[in-house]
């Protein structure tokens, strides 16, 4: 079938996206869904900072590739041996493909599946196949393979989930990534209980969807971090008991006063080694530091060993919040309609395909949380 696709050919274009247009919007070939494999509709995918960093060319790609990795969408075709989904059939997707026999996958750890990691890498789907060619007979890669900046998809089962068709797909395509990687390094990562005192450096789509996890698990005290005003007066409204500034001379020390020596787990959420060096400051000694946020490729934290060990800190990375998608997707949704992750405050607007770039433009100025791609209008 033909479609309308995003394709990034060439990383690291200036600014503005609008007018050097790293992502080109063509008429493409999908090729219908293989064993083990959906045809899904993409009724709506989130514009999120790890798309921002394929196209600034801080985490590389195999070019060209059709980038999108948080949505949700609806079911148009299943190939042979999906047999528990059917047509019509409303799911969120998930950005890690896994095999499901694996050492992690069987210890319910899918989301670092090195199958999965691989594919990804190879711009694959976990077969090994590619779905998606140009009129000019090119092949075209995934990207985290779902490639969701197009009309439709072709993806593994493994890589969604099934959901209650009553909720807006808007709403659900948020879930894809925003709130497992945000909510997950909170209740998952960081295993944060009622009581606990927490801090969240960034506010991004992510950051906010830590903030609410804090919130509804009940944590006594929440300590919002940015370099906007605007937002940290959001994470006010939304529930944070402090807000610092992190451009104020001596961020991290305002905190450690204000903690008494500094709080018990922060969690790192904007993907730059200024906010995981302020997370680590802030940190208390024998508290947790989660990063959930992903740094260009090659980018090195460093910490000093001897204050590492005599604090008895500790260092946690968190990749897609360390979240079992059949388990977790479901949970999650549960508090969104329980109104205790109110997602639908993030949305800053939607957008068809063809303004695709502008709405990278307003994430790179940071003036927006969650915009949402409707690529079928």
């Amino acid at each position: 079938m033909r479609m309308q696709a995003a394709i990034l050919f060439e990383p690291g274009k200036p600014r503005p996206y609008a007018a050097s247009t790293p992502l080109v919007v063509e008429e493409v070939e999908l090729e219908g869904p293989g064993p083990g494999e959906v045809l899904i509709e993409i009724a709506a995918a989130g514009l999120c900072h790890s798309d921002l960093s394929a196209i600034e060319g801080l985490r590389p790609r195999p070019l060209p590739v059709v980038i999108g990795h948080e949505g949700a969408g609806i079911v148009r075709e299943c190939g042979e041996g999906v047999t528990d989904l059917k047509p019509d059939d409303h799911v969120v997707t998930v950005f890690v493909s896994s095999c499901g026999v694996c050492r992690q996958c069987v210890r319910g750890r899918p989301n670092i599946c090195p199958s999965g990691f691989a594919a990804r890498s190879a711009g694959t789907l976990i077969s090994g196949a590619r779905r998606i060619r140009r009129l000019n007979g090119e092949s075209v890669n995934h990207g985290s393979g779902l490639s969701l900046f197009a009309q439709y998809a072709v993806v593994a089962r493994r890589s969604m989930v099934r959901i209650d068709r009553s909720i807006p797909l808007d709403d659900a395509a948020i879930f894809g990534c925003a709130v497992m990687t945000g909510a997950g390094a909170v209740l998952n990562t960081a295993g944060m209980r009622a009581g606990d005192t927490i801090a969240v450096v960034g506010l991004g789509g992510v950051g906010m969807n830590a903030l609410f996890a804090a919130v509804a698990g009940g944590a006594e005290r929440i300590i919002a971090v940015d370099t906007s005003a605007e937002k940290l007066g959001l994470a006010r409204q939304w529930g944070a008991t402090d807000t610092f500034l992190a451009t104020e001379p001596d961020c991290a020390g305002q905190i450690r006063a204000a903690t008494e020596g500094g709080v018990d787990t922060v969690i790192e959420t904007a993907g730059n080694i200024r906010a995981m060096e302020l997370a680590y400051a802030i940190t208390a000694r024998g508290g947790s530091v989660v990063s959930a946020g992903l740094p260009a490729t090659g980018a090195n934290f460093s910490y000093m060993h001897a204050g590492l060990v005599s604090d008895e800190k500790s260092i946690l990375g968190s990749y897609m919040g360390s979240c079992v998608p059949e388990r977790d997707i479901p949970r999650f949704l549960g508090l969104y309609r329980r109104g205790a992750l109110p997602v639908g405050r993030l949305k800053s607007g939607t957008l068809p395909l063809e303004e695709i770039n502008a709405g990278f433009d307003r994430l790179a100025e940071g003036s927006v949380l969650r915009q949402v791609l409707r690529p079928n209008g």
